[in-house]
């Protein structure tokens, strides 16, 4: 374990996170807000592969990916990219969980973690019809800087299915 929360463990994600991630990729395979970001192969020797490579990326601080934890069950996950200015965050949590407040409370601690390491401005991207995601990015902070339109999937006649996403940023001082 790497940091404990009032409910939560939040550690390094390993290759055994693999069924817990599928599972909440599936999961989000099915919600509404599927259609804003790029579709989560859910095969499984997708997924143990992307597994094995999250987990041998945590030995830096260029890629980390932390596996968020409700007693020993991986209700969701958070990555840090490095990116231009700082680290670009990516998240996705198990829809059981949702409405609880587990995603703020685990980014807060990890905020404060990577704070302590020099890691004080983040990024994130999200499309502004996904009102839970743009909440939780204002709740902790993150300021919209940016619109643009992005596109994750075509129609049946090819054409480039366009959404509104917002660009946030964090800066701790």
């Amino acid at each position: 374990m790497l940091l404990k929360t009032e409910r939560l463990h939040i550690r390094h994600i390993t290759e055994n996170d693999w069924q817990s991630v599928k599972e909440i990729w599936e999961d989000f395979n099915l919600s509404q807000y599927a259609q804003y970001d790029r579709p989560h192969n859910t095969d499984e020797a997708y997924v143990r592969d992307r597994m094995e490579m999250w987990a041998k990326a945590n030995s830096g601080m260029e890629h980390m990916f932390f596996a968020v934890c409700l007693h020993d069950t991986v209700i969701g996950y958070i990555a840090f990219n490095i990116r231009n200015n700082g680290h670009e965050i990516g998240y996705c949590f198990h829809s059981n969980y949702h409405g609880k407040g587990y995603a703020k409370e685990s980014h807060r601690a990890l905020f404060k973690y990577l704070k302590s390491l020099g890691i004080t401005r983040f990024s994130a991207g999200t499309a502004i019809n996904n009102l839970p995601s743009v909440n939780l990015l204002k709740s902790l902070g993150f300021k919209q800087v940016e619109e643009e339109k992005v596109s994750f999937y075509k129609d049946s006649e090819g054409n480039d299915i366009v959404f509104d996403g917002g660009i946030f940023e964090l800066i701790l001082d």
